[in-house]
């Protein structure tokens, strides 16, 4: 298991050749310290697990590893379905200027489409994504005050990568010196 940054284990998750609006992912407050869990799965694409906290209002730090190859049956029943209230979404920044335009373009159409027809939110976030290209979005079930059984769930499935996971995490916490967390 190749531990890494969490920015990078996100930009795995946004150059996997999978359809962008297949993931899913589970969030919430990390046991037993600062900071959040996450985990991201799509099943061609893999499940990522994400530990992060907040160094300080405007800095996120983390690490986070890859922890299985493919969304199978059993984990995914651990991660929403697409009826989920929440949604997510990785993005990446246009590459240029003329890239820009163009998809501030699409998400121009796209707006005034929906704000002339019944829509429902989630299809509206749907063709947002697809509009400004996000390579990576979908359901999110997150509880940003607790930890949901799922999510306890994905951590007893993956109790080694947690381990070594939170340890990083720690050093990253202590080499920072922050000992608490922002509300």
């Amino acid at each position: 298991m190749r531990i890494r940054e969490w920015q990078d284990i996100l930009e795995d998750v946004t150059d996997r050749d999978v359809d962008s609006e297949g993931w899913r992912a589970v969030a919430g407050d990390r046991a037993g310290g600062v900071g959040e869990d996450l985990y991201l799965g799509h099943p061609r694409g893999g499940v990522f697990f994400l530990k992060t906290y907040a160094k300080n209002p405007f800095e996120v730090r983390g690490v986070g590893t890859q922890v299985a190859r493919k969304l199978d049956d059993e984990i995914g029943s651990f991660l929403p379905q697409a009826e989920a209230g929440g949604r997510f979404a990785v993005q990446s920044p246009p590459e240029d200027e003329e890239h820009a335009e163009s998809v501030a373009k699409r998400l121009e159409t796209v707006v005034e489409t929906h704000a002339d027809a019944p829509t429902r939110p989630q299809d509206f976030f749907d063709d947002v994504m697809e509009a400004v290209e996000s390579p990576a979005f979908g359901p999110m079930e997150y509880d940003q005050y607790d930890r949901s059984e799922h999510l306890e769930e994905l951590s007893d499935r993956f109790e080694e990568a947690d381990e070594l996971l939170s340890a990083e995490l720690e050093e990253l916490i202590e080499t920072d010196e922050v000992d608490r967390g922002f509300m």
